[in-house]
């Protein structure tokens, strides 16, 4: 079994005068250290199948593993724990703290998790210059580009050494070469770490970096092909 497997996931929106049928029978596996892209036009079931393995959402039916554990069976309150050990995410539209400091932001999942304030301190100072910004660490959001915003969501979500990433549209407001220097880092990151990312998108540049892209047409696997 993989870092996360999938067993027949269904999802059916119903919110809806016409039910949605969002997920139709997703059934895959990720290892370790892979750097997957799951692509598909809009409306396909990506970002859906995205809230699924990040435990964001649940399956009408199925089930999704991490690490052998079942989180769609787990209690909310055990599930939001997992959550913050295991998976780290990267939304599209940054997510971070206004009123925080980019080095602030990268210590908060640490503080959730309990973590001392020197430690922390320390993590959030090293990953941040990990990302190339080593003169940002004092810096409010506001006072950052998207690119280096960006970067510190990549930071945030390394901070608690989870064993996957997922990164939802990470480089949709992002110019050509924010949208290298993010990827740049995210490979090394991948290399050096041994994290797992998993991007859903539509950008040919990521599609470009990834080892493996799963397609996705109607809410099914239509390819599931490694480079």
């Amino acid at each position: 079994m993989g870092v996360i497997t999938t067993k027949d996931l269904h999802k059916v929106y119903s919110e809806t005068k016409v039910p949605v049928n969002a997920l139709n029978g997703i059934s895959l596996s990720i290892e370790e250290a892979e750097f997957t892209a799951i692509v598909g036009p809009s409306g396909s079931g990506k970002t859906t199948l995205l809230n699924m393995l990040g435990g964001l959402d649940a399956p009408t039916s199925g089930e999704v593993y991490i690490n052998g554990t079942n989180i769609t069976g787990l209690p909310s309150r055990r599930l939001i724990d997992f959550r913050l050990h295991n998976i780290g995410f990267v939304f599209q539209s940054f997510n971070l703290i206004p009123v925080l400091t980019a080095r602030e932001n990268v210590e908060f999942i640490l503080q959730l998790q309990g973590v001392g304030k020197t430690e922390r301190q320390q993590r959030a100072v090293e990953l941040l210059e990990a990302v190339g910004l080593p003169d940002k660490i004092d810096n409010r959001p506001g006072d950052l580009s998207g690119g280096q915003q960006q970067r510190v969501s990549v930071a945030r979500a390394l901070a608690s050494k989870p064993r996957f990433i997922l990164a939802d549209e990470p480089t949709a407001n992002l110019d050509s070469k924010s949208t290298a220097e993010l990827l740049d880092i995210m490979m090394k990151m991948n290399e050096q770490y041994k994290t797992t990312f998993i991007f859903s998108t539509h950008d040919q540049r990521v599609m470009d970096r990834a080892r493996r892209i799963i397609t996705i047409e109607d809410g099914k696997v239509a390819k599931d092909e490694t480079k």
